[in-house]
C-alpha cells in the first residue's frame, strides 16, 4: 500500500503494524509542528526538552553538510528518526530512499518535507524490506548500534553490514555515525547513551548484548570483515549527534580547541575530573582517535 502526504511517497508494504522504535507520545506533538510548519527556531527558542532539541536542531545537519555527496547521487538512508537529516539528503542527491521502523515516524518526515519530490519512505524492518535498485550511499547514523535488535543472527552487526553491501552501487559509500565505547565523556562521568548505566560500555557490556558500541579497532575490523577495506574516520565533537566541531585523521585538534565538559542532555552526569585539562593532554599524546566521543566513518571497498 502506498499513500502520498504532498509529493513524497510512503510505501506501508512491509509495515508490520506495530511502531517498533519511538519516543513515546511527544511524537504527536512532532507530528503537530510540522503539520502546522511552526517555525522551528521558535519552537527550540521555547521548550528546552531532549527529544524537541535532538530531533529538531538544524545543528544535527553539521554532521555532513559540508560533505561533497554527488549531486546525481542516490541516498538510501536507513533508520531516518524523525528525518533531522533526510532533508539535507533530499538537498544533496537525486534519489533519497529513507526507511524507517514506526509509521508515525514516518509521518512526521513526511510532513516536514511533502514539498520533497524526490523522497520515499518506507514504513518497516530493513531485514524484511526488499529493494530492487542500488545506491550511491548507505547511511547509518546511529543505527548500526541496533543491529543486535532487530537483525537475527550469530553476528548481527556483521550480517547487517554485509547484507546492506548488496545495495552499493561500485564504488558506493556506506556512512556509520556512532558513539565510542571508549569516548572520554564516559570516562569523566557520563551514562552510556542506550542503556543509561554508568561505565557500562567501558566494562564491555557485561549487561547487554543487543544494543552495543565500539572501540575504533573493533569497528574497522567489522566493517573490514564485511568487505570494505577503504576507511575514512572522522571525530565529530562533543559527539554525532549535536555535531560543534569535526576532525580527522588529516586535521587533529589542537591544544585548548575542545572545551572540555559536555552535558548529556537527556540524563543526569557526573563530573569526575577536568576534561579539558585531560583533552589537552590526549592530544599532546595523539590518542584523540582512541578517546574521541564517536566516529562518523565513511567506508567502501
Amino acid at each position: 500500500m502506498v499513500e502520498y502526504v504532498g509529493k513524497v511517497k510512503v510505501n506501508l508494504d512491509f509495515y508490520s503494524g506495530n511502531d517498533l522504535y519511538c519516543d513515546g507520545e511527544i511524537e504527536d506533538e512532532f507530528l503537530d509542528i510540522v503539520k502546522k510548519d511552526l517555525d522551528i527556531i521558535e519552537v527550540l527558542a521555547n521548550d528546552n526538552r531532549w527529544p524537541i532539541l535532538y530531533h529538531f536542531t538544524p545543528q544535527r545537519r553539521n554532521l555532513l553538510e559540508w560533505y561533497p555527496f554527488e549531486k546525481d547521487a542516490s541516498i538510501l538512508e536507513i533508520g531516518a528518526g524523525c528525518g533531522a537529516l533526510t532533508g539535507l539528503f533530499c538537498e544533496k542527491s537525486d534519489k533519497v530512499i529513507a526507511i524507517e521502523l514506526s509509521k508515525k515516524r514516518a509521518e512526521i518526515i513526511a510532513n516536514r518535507y511533502k514539498d520533497k519530490s524526490n523522497l520515499e519512505i518506507i514504513v518497516g524492518n530493513i531485514a524484511d524490506i526488499k529493494l530492487q535498485q542500488k545506491f550511491d550511499y548507505i547511511t547509518l547514523i546511529g543505527v548500526l548500534e541496533y543491529a543486535g535488535k532487530y537483525i537475527t543472527a550469530s553476528n548481527p552487526f556483521l550480517d547487517f553490514l554485509t547484507q546492506l553491501k548488496r545495495y552499493l552501487k561500485p564504488g558506493g559509500c556506506i556512512i556509520i555515525a556512532i558513539e565510542n565505547k571508549f569516548g572520554l565523556k564516559y570516562w569523566a562521568g557520563s551514562r552510556e547513551d542506550h542503556t543509561g548505566l554508568l561505565f557500562e560500555n567501558l566494562e564491555n557490556y557485561n549487561n547487554c548484548d543487543d544494543i552495543i558500541t565500539f572501540s575504533k579497532d573493533e569497528l574497522s575490523d567489522l566493517i573490514n570483515n564485511a568487505g570494505m577495506s577503504k576507511l575514512e574516520f572522522y571525530y565529530p565533537m562533543p559527539d554525532y549527534k549535536i555535531p560543534m566541531q569535526i576532525f580527522s585523521d588529516y586535521y587533529l585538534p589542537k591544544i585548548g580547541q575542545l572545551k572540555g565538559y559536555f552535558p548529556n542532555y537527556d540524563q543526569g552526569r557526573l563530573k569526575l575530573f577536568n576534561e579539558r585539562l585531560v583533552y589537552d593532554n590526549i592530544i599532546i599524546n595523539n590518542k584523540l582517535d582512541f578517546f574521541a566521543n564517536s566516529f562518523l566513518v565513511f567506508c567502501s571497498e
